[in-house]
């Protein structure tokens, strides 16, 4: 079985037992969080799709670690100016783990 979840302003396709980043959650390490924005739902030919979200679905999930991603450097720059300008960003997110899927 998977599903499709919104978590964060972003979609994520699970099946149970993955191991996702998702955008920060306020959550400690080793609570577990139920996400009950269910886009869809499919096991073999069976699919159900929601409008927008499938009535009665959820999605349990338990927080792994709290981290940051990669660091991004944003570099600005206009020629014959002599204008340089460097800022770095680091993305915080939250790894969970997908204990059980509930259509």
């Amino acid at each position: 079985m998977y599903s499709i979840i919104e978590q964060g302003g972003a979609q994520f396709k699970v099946t149970q037992g993955d191991t996702i980043n998702v955008p920060l959650i306020n959550a400690e390490a080793g609570t577990e969080i139920t996400i009950d924005k269910v886009l869809l739902t499919g096991e073999g030919e069976t699919v159900k799709i929601g409008t927008p979200i499938v009535e009665g679905a959820k999605v349990i999930a338990k927080v792994v670690d709290h981290a940051k991603a990669e660091k991004v450097m944003v570099i600005k720059r206009k020629r014959r100016k002599d204008y340089r300008r460097v800022n770095g960003h680091r993305q915080q997110y939250t790894k969970i783990q997908i204990v059980s899927i509930n259509a």
